[in-house]
């Protein structure tokens, strides 16, 4: 015998009301006690509501965007009369508290080993999972036993918690579990594909059918920057933010300097200048001069200030790293700048001349453009593009006058920077070209 009982939203702390962002059943789904049914957000926090009892689900009473108060009807299901209610277990944060214990596993029957296959036997194939529909995968990741922290990490990886086994507690599903099945599923083969991450394979065209071809080999130094820049373009979410700093004094002085640097073996260019001014900047911004750790919990928040600098070379691109740019001056750093080109063309650069960048830069303003995206040196959060510098008219007293404009081109991971944060940093970068006294305060 069954009867219907409406399940009520239970105390939930000091909130008056929170936000209904989840609704986790249906109509006619058949629950365990302490499925989720709902998912409720307040002041950043998320958290889910277990069911007390076992039974069928026969109406819900909130949807996505309603706000709920303790003891406001959430849904009315059918429950066997001998079903005893379920205290739920402390509900679970997923920002700012504490995990809920669990209480231990009952031990479980040892399950019998399959005999093992005879010496030179075939060893016989698994079962074939049964593949589900995209409605039927909706819908046991609606029902999967997960936190909220674990459903967030599960979107940002695309995995569908319809897919994952829980190691947890009455098969809760924990970060372990989402993190072991990305592993699983990459080492397949077409395994990106298998979880929608990947684009379409480049179809094979024989291109000598119209006309004369000739293949040249990839570099071995492109072959690596290939796979570098398709990794991080995948794995970083890119936003650039464009901007323009007004070089016009900067210029006068570095060309005052050139002629007796030169006669010391140092050529002092745009770049040197545009470093110092990016440790003003990451010094003032210091989530530019970041990482984020494997797990994406935390930034990784860098004491030092290694900046790397793309060079373009007849094999391909490389960026050596000038290393700890704060305790190093203008011409030892234009010096440095010279030796590193020098080298990287000479093809003599060592890995370890490669390795520990905090921020990169790319010029192209020796070539030409106005502006352009580039990719982020990943584990770095952040890269300046620099195009060529151009004569421009500014308004300033009363009448137009002719100014040396820079284009800047400052692309950076969004799950770390956010756009205003990114508007700031090339802000404080033009206020520092612009005047290079603010090098030295």
């Amino acid at each position: 015998m069954s009867t219907a009982k409406q399940v009520t939203l239970p105390d939930i702390g000091d909130f008056d009301e929170v936000d209904v962002i989840e609704v986790l059943v249906s109509p006619g789904d058949r629950i365990n006690a302490e499925d989720s049914l709902i998912t409720l957000e307040s002041d950043k926090a998320t958290m889910e509501i277990p069911s007390p009892y076992a039974g069928t689900i026969q109406e819900v009473s909130v949807s996505v965007g309603d706000k709920v108060r303790q003891g406001a009807p959430i849904l009315t299901m059918d429950v066997q009369e001998a079903t005893t209610p379920v205290s739920p277990e402390p509900v679970e944060t997923a920002a700012g508290g504490a995990p809920a214990s669990e209480p231990p596993r009952a031990p479980e029957p040892p399950v019998p080993s399959p005999p093992e296959p005879l010496p030179g036997s075939p060893v016989p194939a698994p079962p074939p999972v049964p593949a589900l529909t995209s409605d039927e995968l909706a819908a046991a990741s609606r029902k999967a036993h997960a936190s909220p922290a674990v459903r967030r990490l599960a979107r940002e990886l695309g995995v569908a918690l319809g897919q994952v086994t829980g190691s947890g507690t009455k098969g809760r599903i924990l970060k372990d579990d989402v993190r072991s099945f990305v592993k699983k599923v990459m080492s397949r083969s077409g395994t990106a594909a298998a979880m929608g991450m990947a684009m379409p394979e480049m179809p094979s065209v024989d291109f000598s059918k119209y006309g004369e071809v000739e293949l040249r080999p990839l570099s071995r130094i492109q072959k690596r920057s290939a796979a570098n820049l398709h990794r991080n373009w995948i794995t970083v979410p890119h936003v650039t933010q464009f901007d323009e700093a007004d070089i016009t004094e900067l210029e006068t002085f570095r060309k005052d300097q050139v002629e007796k640097l030169t006669k010391e073996g140092v050529k002092l260019t745009l770049l040197s200048f545009l470093m110092k001014a990016s440790l003003v900047a990451l010094k003032d911004h210091p989530q530019f001069n970041a990482s984020l750790d494997p797990g994406g919990e935390d930034l990784v928040l860098k004491r030092y200030y290694h900046i790397g600098i793309a060079v373009d070379t007849p094999d391909g691109l490389v960026v050596p790293v000038i290393r700890n740019v704060d305790q190093k001056g203008l011409f030892q750093i234009a010096a440095e700048l010279s030796e590193v080109s020098i080298k990287a063309r000479a093809k003599k650069l060592t890995p370890e001349d490669m390795k520990g960048g905090t921020f990169s830069i790319s010029s192209l303003g020796g070539i030409g453009g106005t502006a352009f995206t580039p990719i982020v040196n990943a584990p770095e959060v952040a890269i300046l593009g620099i195009s060529r510098a151009a004569m421009k008219p500014a308004y300033a007293n009363g009448e137009f006058v002719p100014r040396l404009i820079l284009p800047l081109s400052l692309s950076y991971d969004h799950r770390v920077i956010d756009g205003a944060a990114a508007a700031r940093f090339t802000t404080t970068l033009r206020t520092v070209l612009s005047d290079i006294r603010h090098m030295l305060l």
